[in-house]
């Protein structure tokens, strides 16, 4: 599952990342991006070209009645978006990729305490999922409101700790096969969506400050000074310890 992201790159490396060197702005960092709020994606325009746009976190299918539903529609799971009512149209039509410098989970600690982890590249590279957009009509004379999900997979063993979800990563060579939405690759792109190599990410425990969509700053993503007793921390200093020396 991906709940809550953090998105903190420069107009250089967003520009390296997705070949995409075309009026490449400034992006403002984010460290606590939520559900229902605007973030940044890439898509394909109307002509086939690259274009990175804001769009609403929680995708609203095209005949639904209004915006609500879209809270409950933030992520989708792999196995079944190609099928699902509410994300087929935009699995064989509307691709985008989300780019990410983390995203949190949570471990539940007993029936109250939750504590929040930080999960990123040890190497400090961006992360990028894969997503569906959407685009929704309103009755009014207003523009169409744009959103989009984020597609999941089964945890690797580096995040089954956490959740028995997680999202689906691509990689900088599969972008444009997952971005070119025709009849000829959906196979392909279904074989994209696999858990991620366990040497990918490493985490480590933050402050419950990121449970308010309201807290917004960059010592949301810095370790947590004191981890309560219940929480287990083991997983990950032996995950990390993988990541860097594999």
């Amino acid at each position: 599952m991906c709940g809550r992201y953090s998105l903190s790159i420069s107009p250089e490396t967003i520009a390296s990342l997705f070949n995409f060197y075309s009026n490449v702005e400034a992006i403002p960092p984010r460290f606590n991006i939520a559900p229902t709020q605007t973030a940044t994606v890439l898509r394909l325009d109307r002509d086939g070209n690259r274009e990175l746009v804001p769009l609403r976190w929680g995708l609203v299918p095209r005949w639904s009645k209004d915006l609500a539903s879209g809270s409950k529609m933030i992520n989708a799971r792999s196995e079944t978006a190609a099928e699902k009512p509410a994300f087929r149209d935009a699995f064989r039509k509307r691709r985008c990729l989300v780019p990410a410098t983390g995203f949190y989970e949570w471990q539940k600690l007993d029936a109250q305490t939750k504590q929040p982890f930080y999960i990123y590249r040890p190497d400090g590279r961006p992360l990028v999922m894969a997503g569906l957009w959407e685009s929704w009509k309103r009755k009014d004379e207003l523009p169409p409101v744009e959103t989009f999900t984020i597609l999941t997979t089964e945890a690797n063993l580096t995040m089954q700790f956490l959740h028995d979800r997680m999202p689906v990563f691509l990689q900088q060579e599969q972008f444009s096969d997952w971005l070119r939405c025709d009849s000829t690759n959906i196979q392909s792109v279904q074989d994209m969506m696999q858990p991620a190599v366990e040497s990918l990410l490493v985490m480590h425990a933050v402050s419950r400050r990121v449970n308010s969509p309201a807290d917004d700053d960059v010592s949301l993503v810095e370790p947590e000074s004191t981890i309560p007793q219940k929480c287990d921390a083991k997983p990950v200093q032996r995950y990390r310890q993988k990541s860097l020396f594999d």
